[in-house]
């Protein structure tokens, strides 16, 4: 039965549990980016570098926009994840239905305002004027689809809370694949440049969404949602909002410092910005064991609070760190060897400048590899805990140690600097992490002491 999916993280061997849980979660991240990556390829290769540097200067403003989304989902499904931990299935069924009507709420609103924004935001940005329309076509199709994100961040987000990570990754494999068909079919055939890129992201995430949304309705029995528990409840909303806002703001306080920081680069010309673009696509896809573990510790975090049990969140994040080092370390081996040919996969007809640009971006970042493991790992595990308002206040770090780049190593040390950027960034909220970590312990066995 789909109920026998779930999965209480509350006991048994913490590496275990975690391994078990972040692999499938590994899996879709990779799956996640192929969205991104696919379309960058075929754009790089089809529609030249161009089409390349328009696709990669909404990088910044993508990630502060759909990130916000992103991370409001992340903490609407932390509440469900407590309800599960703590076996209070009618509480967490009434939580869901509150996430449902607040994740409408702010489907519209945000899709509204940012596609009437959008052009201003890239002019603001100082935006090259050659690759302008590809940018700006591209993101507005994207902006339109933040309704799609939505469905799939916040259903995926509800199944990950209850301890399975497999289906989001079954219907998001499927979703991927045809992302790579509608690249294909829009670009090659349709001859709709940009426009078919971005096209084939926003379908596919909503089939994505679509098909976690039917395996809830026909599958899992303890999801089933009475008329009464569909009613508003104004405290879940304040409690929902109370988790999802924060983590939303995480994502764009730190965007923010991305969006400086895109500028600075955007004035660089439009070859450093095809560099960056194409080094920061291979870095993500790196990246993704790291966003797992993340995603893994929020929902460890979550079922261990809500059972009361602060001795398994500490070895949780013992075993998670080591982890997260480990595989840091050959991460990094990799890029040194082979961050050029990486790079190339992404262009038809490229200069040796920029391979090499991007292969240093490639080797600087992967140095610093760790410390961004520890960033996503405490970060997410906190929030797990149920103190999104310290994400908050990382981001304001990174968004500081990005804008600090954009404003004065770019400008001094050119493209070196914006390869500095990230890993700047990662120490500054680490610096913040670790301390609030051990604060947001200390409090929770106050409070259960108490109890």
């Amino acid at each position: 039965m789909a109920k026998d999916r779930t999965k209480d993280m509350t006991a048994g061997s913490p590496m275990r549990l975690i391994l078990g849980f972040s692999i499938p979660l590994l899996f879709g991240s990779l799956f996640q980016q192929f969205y991104s990556v696919v379309d960058t390829v075929i754009v790089g290769r089809f529609l030249g570098m161009n089409a390349l540097a328009g696709v990669g200067a909404t990088g910044s403003v993508n990630f502060m926009i759909v990130g916000f989304c992103m991370g409001v989902c992340g903490g609407f499904a932390i509440p469900v994840a407590h309800k599960f931990g703590a076996r209070d299935y009618s509480g967490m069924r009434q939580v869901i239905a509150n996430c449902v009507w607040l994740s409408a709420g702010f489907a519209l609103v945000i899709t509204v305002a940012v596609c009437l924004l959008c052009r201003n935001i890239l002019m603001w940005m100082n935006t090259p004027e050659d690759i302008f329309a590809d940018a700006y076509i591209y993101i507005l199709i994207i902006f339109m689809g933040i309704p799609a994100s939505f469905l799939y961040n916040i259903l995926s987000g509800i199944i990950r809370s209850m301890g399975d990570s497999k289906t989001p990754l079954a219907f998001l494999t499927l979703s991927s694949f045809l992302n790579i068909g509608l690249d294909l079919l829009c670009i090659l055939v349709f001859r709709m440049g940009v426009a078919g890129a971005a096209v084939a992201t926003v379908v596919s995430q909503l089939v994505s969404g679509l098909l976690c949304l039917l395996y809830m309705m026909k599958k899992f029995e303890i999801l089933h949602i009475s008329k009464e528990e569909w009613r508003v409840n104004p405290g879940h909303m304040k409690m929902l909002c109370g988790m999802g806002i924060p983590m939303g703001l995480q994502y764009s306080i730190t965007a923010i410092g991305s969006v400086i920081l895109q500028t600075a680069v955007n004035g660089l010309g439009s070859l450093a910005v095809a560099s960056v673009t194409t080094a920061s696509k291979v870095s993500m896809f790196f990246c993704c064991p790291f966003d797992a573990m993340g995603a893994t510790m929020a929902t460890y975090g979550g079922q261990n609070v809500g059972a009361k049990k602060l001795d398994r969140v500490g070895e949780g994040l013992r075993s998670c760190t080591l982890l997260g080092a480990s595989y840091a370390v050959i991460a990094f081996v990799v890029m040194y060897f082979f961050g050029d040919d990486l790079a190339a996969l992404f262009v038809d007809e490229a200069g040796g400048r920029m391979l090499a640009d991007a292969r240093t971006f490639l080797v600087i970042n992967s140095a610093f590899f760790i410390p961004l493991a520890l960033v996503n790992i405490v970060r997410f595990l906190i929030q797990g805990m149920g103190f999104s308002a310290f994400a908050i206040l990382a981001g304001v770090f990174e968004m500081a140690a990005r804008t600090l780049a954009g404003l004065v190593l770019v400008p001094k040390l050119g493209f070196i600097g914006a390869c500095f950027a990230s890993p700047l960034a990662w120490v500054a909220a680490d610096l913040f992490l670790i301390p609030a970590y051990l604060h947001v312990k200390h409090k929770l066995q106050r409070l259960f002491e108490g109890t």
